[in-house]
């Protein structure tokens, strides 16, 4: 029997959506409470570009596609889990079997499952500034996540392109790595003379003229180039992508408008409408109780898609694990037992 076909005939206590660090320790921690699992991942970890990640203990340096392999691997190991992967285009509540509805499908192969809670962990979409070759050195020599890794960058010529209101406060953070970083604001970014005298104090130049581009070759990346044809050399830097939670398929199932404008469609013309009760923040992400419950009972949510966004693959892991004991005290009380919940 296929994983898929397994996946319709049963009602799992939880279904998991998304299989990074976040979604893989809630999914393992809940088959050792002897729960039965749907695992659902689409397979495109927001983090592959990215040769090596660092700060996960025992794991510094491993790539972030093996700890997954690894992750996944382990999941699998239990009779309780079901792993699946599929794209996701619904997730809804079924008030009539006091069920969750999960819809998906891939390569032609359609996953229809019923699960009594569902986890969301299905992360962030980056969104970057609009340099060609960007991609091409993000994940050696340009990251986003300073915590990760500023250390392998310890006192090179930097650049860090911004262009958003928290360009102070991150610039800051990057200089205590190097004491010579650039920071672009690429015309954009907001910069108020309180602003500017913070970064020169710490010795940051600023430079808000326009970045047509990076330049660099096989070897890495040389320098950045401005729209006025300046090329400033530098060997690598930060960049400060745009988040986005891309959530249009949670919800009631119910809508069939054709003004709906998810683009989501599921089985039987179904499109989701928005779920009743669910709070999410001003960026979008959704708002939960400090172990991962939603404003809707039955729906947890944790890692990235929570505030206050992108976090260490460790903190992801540790959020999900806090989640699944959550999801197993909540299961065994009849998911009545919510005093910790978002009001």
């Amino acid at each position: 029997m296929s994983s898929t076909e397994h996946a319709a005939q049963l009602v799992h206590d939880v279904a998991v959506i998304g299989a990074g660090p976040a979604g893989l320790s809630a999914a393992l921690n809940l088959v050792r409470a002897k729960r039965t699992v749907l695992l659902v991942d689409a397979n495109r970890p927001r983090n592959a570009a990215t040769l090596r990640s660092h700060g996960f203990l025992t794991r510094d340096g491993i790539s972030p596609l093996e700890l997954r392999k690894l992750g996944r691997t382990e999941v699998e190991g239990y009779p309780e889990a079901t792993v699946v992967q599929s794209v996701v285009d619904l997730v809804a509540p079924d008030p009539d079997t006091d069920t969750w509805r999960v819809h998906g499908s891939w390569r032609g192969t359609e996953l229809e499952a019923r699960a009594r809670t569902v986890v969301v962990a299905t992360g962030l979409r980056e969104e970057f500034p609009a340099l060609p070759m960007l991609r091409a050195f993000y994940g050696t020599a340009v990251h986003s996540c300073v915590e990760c890794d500023a250390y392998d960058k310890a006192g090179q010529p930097l650049a860090f392109i911004c262009e958003t209101d928290d360009v102070v406060d991150r610039a800051l953070l990057i200089a205590a790595w190097t004491d010579d970083l650039i920071v672009y604001t690429n015309g954009v970014a907001p910069l108020d003379d309180a602003g500017r005298a913070r970064l020169s104090a710490a010795g940051v130049v600023v430079d808000e003229r326009v970045v047509e581009d990076l330049e660099g070759d096989r070897t890495g990346m040389t320098g950045v180039r401005l729209a006025d044809g300046h090329v400033e050399p530098r060997t690598g830097g930060f960049v400060r992508p745009v988040w986005h939670a891309d959530l249009d398929w949670l919800g009631t199932g119910a809508t069939t408008s054709p003004s709906a404008t998810s683009g989501n469609t599921a089985a039987n013309g179904d499109t989701p409408g928005a779920l009743e009760g669910l709070q999410r923040d001003t960026q979008g992400l959704l708002v939960v109780d400090r172990v991962g419950r939603t404003s809707v009972p039955g729906l947890y949510a944790v890692g990235d898609v929570t505030p206050p966004g992108p976090e260490q693959l460790i903190v992801a892991a540790g959020h999900g694990a806090a989640t699944a004991a959550a999801v197993h005290r909540d299961l065994v009380g009849g998911l009545a037992d919510l005093r910790d919940a978002v009001q």
